[in-house]
């Protein structure tokens, strides 16, 4: 029996036709790994993950393997928010995201940091005050991946520090379930330099957050330039990171293991640039061999 880590390689996928059809259309790109929405994610409508619907799910799992599956919370979520009645209805949101994605056996959820607006600091509060109440409210195994952010606007997450401080301020009860999701493309608009200081990069994660709590991969090129605090995802290698940053995630070690998960276009056919993106980064992984 082999000792090797078992590739968790994937890309985000439609629930269109209802969650359950999600493994099928992993296994339709090849994939090892999937992310995948358990709501419209521009909506605040929030469905039921009913017993029915979590059982065909795990069926279908069973059916088409993946080492590991999370979900991406809702876009209308911001649990920084200042605006109280903005800020209760995201926590409810965000509890119907731990729910379902509880019921459906997922490994967790990855969060964007929300959207400060008036004060950084209280913001920063505001955010972890809400995890912690969400996780105390929605016990399980669950995970709560914070996402690193192009740094637009009063977003957070835009360095490790504010990720650091979001987590440290989670109460220690729960702590234990928040971890972080690294997006190159958002990596490398925010100003950390996957091109030129890639182990640069990734030795200041492992000083602020360590490299234990990397629990997610997202494998995105960029559209714009470097430090240019947009999010615009590009094919692996078409953009402004190009191949280099990839072969290496794709080959070093650390990374071994960590579910690594494309949010690339998509293209007419939902298969075809997911097949090819997935293929070039195996071809990265077997030269190293």
């Amino acid at each position: 029996m082999s000792d090797a880590p078992v590739e968790r390689l994937g890309a985000h996928v439609s629930i269109q036709g209802g969650t359950p059809t999600a493994p099928a259309r992993g296994a339709a790109i090849g994939a090892t790994a999937l992310q995948l929405f358990t709501k419209t994610p521009n909506m605040w409508r929030e469905p039921e993950i009913t017993p029915e619907i979590a059982a065909a799910f795990r069926a279908a799992r069973a059916e088409h393997p993946v080492a590991a599956a999370v979900s991406h919370d809702s876009y209308l979520i911001n649990l920084a928010s200042p605006d109280p009645a903005l800020q209760a209805k995201s926590l409810q949101a965000f509890m119907g995201e731990l729910t379902r994605s509880e019921a459906l056996g997922l490994d967790g959820i990855v969060s964007h940091p929300g959207n400060f607006m008036d004060d950084h600091d209280a913001g920063i509060a505001r955010n972890a005050a809400a995890i912690t109440d969400a996780l105390e409210r929605v016990p399980g195994k669950v995970m709560v991946f914070l996402e690193t952010t192009a740094g637009a606007g009063t977003v957070l997450g835009r360095t490790f520090e504010e990720l650091r401080a979001i987590r440290d301020a989670v109460g220690a009860g729960v702590r234990h379930r928040v971890a972080f999701c690294a997006d190159t493309c958002h990596l490398y608009s925010a100003g950390y330099d996957l091109v030129n200081d890639f182990d640069g990069v990734w030795a200041h994660w492992e000083d602020v957050l360590g490299m234990d709590l990397l629990r997610c991969l997202h494998l995105n090129d960029s559209k714009t330039p470097f430090a240019s605090n947009k999010d615009r995802h590009e094919l692996l290698g078409e953009g402004s990171l190009g191949e280099g940053p990839f072969r290496r995630i794709m080959t070093d070690p650390r990374f071994v293991g960590i579910p690594k998960l494309l949010e690339t276009p998509k293209g007419d056919d939902e298969v075809t640039n997911d097949r090819r993106m997935l293929a070039l980064l195996r071809s990265f992984a077997a030269a190293a061999n």
